[in-house]
């Protein structure tokens, strides 16, 4: 059993959502969609309440830190309430274009973080030249989750992991060019990794210019699999425990012990 712990399949942006959440049914793949808006979020919670593998995280991202309303929060709010619901995500900060909304993005980060708090549940966090501002703003609450595709340093990941946070792992580490991600993997090791894909985003290496599905995550396997020098099916093994542990989901699959 793998789980892809990050993932954007639904109809929004994949028109053949269904055939890909199917197909890693297949695989014995279980994945957790991440919504990102008030359509993303009624269409992941939809497909995890038809699918069997599929759970949801539900959040508003920080591209719309100007536009999200109160209600738009209480909507949130209920929807977390749902048994598929395993966190509150994608939600986080990006300062790639720019800070000239960073107030806002960090207004509408602090009230996701409080409704982490309020239902218990972990975060999938996206950092984007924010690392510092990411870390200041989750230590000020008693939070835990997922550093989604994370991009820092090993020191800065063992800050967030002693902040009760798992380092997201992606195709960017097949990367070629990505020897930062790989350097800072050998130094944190494997007990707080948990692996994703962001289809339909992000492809590794091998699959450079093509649509991003789940069935690459077995790139992204065997590429921490070198990096670490042990075998494959551990590395399956150790991340679907941690991401059980972390998203406290109950695997349509047998259980990993």
């Amino acid at each position: 059993m793998i789980i892809d712990t990050h993932c954007h399949i639904y109809r929004s942006e994949m028109e053949n959502a269904e055939e890909v959440i199917s197909e890693a049914a297949d695989n014995d793949i279980i994945l957790i969609l991440n919504g990102t808006d008030l359509k993303s979020n009624k269409e992941a919670l939809e497909l995890a309440e038809k699918h069997e593998n599929v759970y949801a995280a539900l959040g508003y991202f920080y591209t719309f830190a100007d536009d999200i309303r109160d209600e738009d929060i209480d909507l949130l709010d209920k929807q977390l309430n749902n048994e598929k619901v395993v966190a509150v995500g994608e939600i986080g900060l990006d300062y790639y274009k720019g800070k000239e909304n960073k107030e806002k993005q960090i207004e509408l980060f602090e009230k996701m973080l409080n409704l982490s708090e309020k239902h218990n549940l972990p975060v999938i966090v996206h950092s984007r030249k924010a690392m510092q501002d990411t870390y200041d703003t989750l230590r000020e609450h008693n939070v835990f989750g997922s550093m989604h595709s994370y991009s820092g340093s090993a020191e800065m990941a063992d800050e967030f992991i002693k902040l009760g946070f798992h380092i997201g792992i992606g195709g960017t580490i097949t990367h070629k060019n990505n020897k930062k991600i790989r350097k800072m993997l050998s130094k944190i090791g494997i007990n707080h990794i948990v692996i994703e894909t962001d289809s339909p985003y992000l492809p590794p290496e091998e699959k450079r210019g093509e649509e991003n599905t789940p069935l690459n995550i077995r790139y992204t396997i065997s590429k921490i699999a070198e990096e670490l020098n042990i075998e494959e099916d551990e590395v399956i093994k150790i991340t679907a425990v941690n991401a059980q542990s972390l998203f406290k989901i109950n695997t349509p699959f047998p259980k990993i012990l």
